[in-house]
């Protein structure tokens, strides 16, 4: 271990970048759907010794040398778990293939500025033993609480997922929500650094002893928390989830419209299991036209929704258009339609995503110019909400409405005033096939489940649709590439966790594992 230890602290030039990048790499194998958690160690464990071997001269040459490596660990991570943006690119291959090498290497080399960052500043906190652990901790838990908000966020893959799969793992999240899990597993991953030369036999072995403990103690308090029986059902609801499965490269286009909504309608129209549904649910932006000024199409819907049956649905929209302008402003939007093709209620999405939904006016220009264009076939791209409302659907209780990313930013999909009584999830993957995109995306969706007390229904094109309870288990699921209805009872929501109430416990555990750090480091600089 001790040869180990002092290899990857002192590795210099293209090795010791390619150490960087590889260990943040392995750490890609955490996060769905591999959920390997062990390689959060194999990932932060060598992290721990690329800093120490980063005093380098004066203190900004050692910060210098701290944010380059965690750089170049950075980049490996986000390489290694987000590659699958690049299909998207290869969708309309031949309008977005010359983007490709941005979205699999540009995205995670702008996002390892977040680790750089961190790694850097967890240096400034910097001493030899257990105190290191507490600095690299708090400057990387910091730094990824910094990528889910800066720039509209992006806390994809956060740290802490590696402990949101599993049933008893994800438990505490109740207690300290994704930023919490965070802050836990970096401390649990990089604890085995503390294995290398410096301490006594017995010294190395206690921080790793002390983390597999914390493990089987949330692994505890999860057995504890969620109840053998199912929970209960909310009465007099029937949902039918229909996932169509229709490649995204033939959805768009004006002229499929029949070919869509024959498929849509004949899918829906399937007997049911059991029960009759109530509410039929359709996935995000399902239609190549905008519904609410498509009568044809509504009348359909009315056609085959039974007397009292709802439809909630994706669906763009687009306001009217203002005096002097040819087109109004355009939404990504979930509308509910009545028995009578009515539609009577509606959310716009207020979370959208860069470069997706919609491009910086600027920039847009400048991509019009080249004659180019960008993903969604839509002028100017979608608008966001100015608010997030609670969605009314007749029949079920109030609904916190996410769509597509929404549901991966922790703490901000339920609307202001009265507490929902579940999430409803419309989303379509379809541009990234059967890669580990659709796995990762359903994975964060069902943590909120845990973090807010709330069941969870997620309709999606292609899959994952699925309905999961207010503890995270998964009631029913549709897998990822099938095409059919999933008939199911929506789960009654519980009293809202910790989590959902307060956000001051992780704050308090913050300060506390800045103090530590503090107080290790300024223990090592003190004069003799």
């Amino acid at each position: 271990m001790k040869i180990l230890t002092q290899r990857v602290a002192l590795a210099r030039g293209w090795r010791r970048g390619l150490l960087a990048v590889g260990a943040g790499a392995v750490g890609a194998l955490a996060m769905p759907p591999f959920g390997f958690v062990p390689a959060l160690a194999l990932s932060l464990t060598p992290a721990v010794w690329l800093l120490d071997g980063t005093a380098r001269g004066t203190r900004p040459q050692t910060l210098r040398a701290a944010a380059l490596d965690g750089w170049f660990w950075g980049f490996g991570y986000f390489v290694a778990g987000l590659w699958w943006l690049g299909a998207a690119f290869l969708v309309e291959a031949d309008q977005f293939a010359w983007a490709l090498p941005f979205g699999v290497f540009g995205l995670p080399a702008l996002l390892a500025f977040f680790p750089a960052f961190g790694f850097a500043a967890a240096r400034l906190l910097w001493s030899p033993g257990a105190g290191r652990i507490f600095a690299f901790t708090f400057g990387l838990a910091v730094s990824e609480w910094l990528r889910g908000h800066l720039f509209t966020g992006f806390p994809w893959n956060t740290l802490g997922m590696a402990l949101g799969q599993n049933i008893w793992l994800m438990q505490s999240a109740s207690l300290v929500g994704l930023y919490g899990l965070t802050v836990l597993a970096i401390g649990i991953g990089a604890s085995p650094a503390l294995l290398g030369p410096g301490r006594t036999r017995s010294g190395r072995w206690t921080a790793p002893i002390l983390a597999l403990g914390l493990l089987a103690a949330m692994a505890g308090f999860g057995f504890w928390r969620v109840p053998a029986a199912p929970v209960a059902s909310v009465a007099d609801v029937r949902l039918r989830l229909m996932q169509p499965n229709l490649p995204q490269d033939a959805k768009f286009h004006p002229g499929n419209r029949e070919v869509i909504m024959r498929r849509y309608l004949t899918l829906s129209a399937a007997p049911p299991e059991g029960k009759s549904p109530t509410h039929v649910i359709w996935p995000e932006s399902a239609f190549p036209f905008l519904l609410h000024r498509s009568p044809a199409q509504l009348n359909q819907i009315a056609t085959l929704l039974p007397p009292g049956t709802h439809l909630v649905t994706g669906a763009a929209r687009m306001d009217e258009p203002l005096p002097g302008e040819e087109v109004g402003k355009f939404f990504n939007a979930i509308q509910v339609v009545d028995d009578r093709g009515t539609i009577v209620g509606s959310y716009d999405k207020v979370h959208l995503v860069p470069f997706g939904e919609y491009v910086p006016k600027l920039l847009d220009a400048l991509i019009r110019a080249a004659g180019l264009r960008q993903f969604v076939h839509i002028p100017g791209g979608f608008e966001p909400s100015p608010r997030r409302g609670v969605l009314s659907v007749p029949g079920l209780p109030p609904v916190a409405a996410t769509i597509c990313y929404e549901a991966i930013f922790p703490g901000e999909i339920l609307p202001d005033g009265e507490r929902p009584q579940l999430i409803l999830n419309v989303t379509n993957d379809a541009w990234f096939g059967s890669t580990p995109g659709p796995y990762q995306h359903f994975a964060q969706a069902r943590l909120r489940t845990v973090e807010e007390g709330l069941p969870l229904v997620r309709d999606a094109n292609t899959g994952i649709s699925a309905v999961v309870d207010p503890y995270g288990r998964v009631v029913a699921r549709m897998e990822l590439g099938a095409e059919g209805v999933l008939d199911v009872d929506l789960p009654v929501a519980i009293a809202a966790p910790f989590a959902a109430r307060s956000n001051m416990f992780v704050l308090t555990v913050m300060l506390l594992i800045c103090l530590m750090a503090s107080m290790a480091h300024r223990r090592r600089v003190a004069p003799v």
